[in-house]
């Protein structure tokens, strides 16, 4: 898109101007993936380029850069409350989130140089937030809604490559999508599988609470690490 007025966009009802042009009922705000990904990656303008500087890199490189991100969704628990004279916040709100992982690009050997690695992956100050929802993390119907448009968005953007200027330079990227962030609870909810309280043990093995309990040795994981990627791609 040529326009730069991206705005914020109400999760069911489209693009608005302002954050504060939406209706009092609107239960979802988002950016838009792409506009995130690209606030995200001019925010590490000078981590990019002091990268290929420490690895003896052209700063001139074109690319193309890849992307390792780690997406997460994850309920934020209680978040009841009320501001003046308006109406009540619901109780419970979601949140769908990024992190940037790590960047590589081919050196003029073509071999791949990690340029930046995120050294607290797990740190609130890395997570880039993509969508906030004020609705149960249980209720699939509306999750689905609204991540929706989200999910198409990223897939479009794993088959092509993002032209950006870093440093004076236009340089392509291209992305790596890892869903390895998302909440176990999250995860067995959407799988069909009970959430709080399940009969199950762990999301790896499909081994019940009281099997563990009559043989507290013997358990293995019966899902490979790729089946485990195909699932958190699929529920989305």
């Amino acid at each position: 898109s040529t326009s730069t007025d991206v705005g914020i966009m109400d999760g069911l009802s489209g693009l608005n101007r302002s954050v504060d042009e939406y209706p009092v009922d609107a239960i979802a705000k988002r950016f838009r993936y792409d506009v995130a990904l690209v606030s995200a990656l001019k925010d590490m303008e000078e981590d990019i380029l002091e990268g290929l500087k420490s690895k003896d890199l052209e700063e001139y490189l074109s690319g193309p850069f890849t992307v390792v991100l780690k997406e997460s969704c994850d309920g934020m628990g209680d978040v009841s409350e009320k501001h003046g004279c308006g109406p009540a916040v619901p109780e419970k709100a979601v949140r769908f989130s990024f992190t940037i992982m790590n960047i590589s690009v081919p050196n003029s050997n073509n071999v791949s140089v990690r340029i930046f690695e995120e050294t607290k992956p797990n740190s609130e100050l890395c997570c880039k937030p993509v969508c906030l929802m004020l609705a149960d993390e249980s209720d699939h119907e509306t999750l689905t809604a609204i991540l929706g448009p989200l999910i198409a968005e990223r897939e479009s953007m794993k088959s092509s490559e993002l032209l950006l200027e870093i440093g004076g330079i236009r340089r392509s990227f291209k992305f790596v999508f890892r869903g390895t962030g998302y909440d176990e609870k999250l995860v067995r909810e959407v799988e069909g599988l009970e959430a709080s309280g399940s009969v199950y043990i762990c999301t790896l093995c499909d081994a019940t609470r009281l099997e563990a309990s009559q043989n507290l040795v013997f358990h293995s994981i019966t899902r490979s690490h790729n089946e485990n990627l195909q699932r958190y791609e699929t529920w989305t």
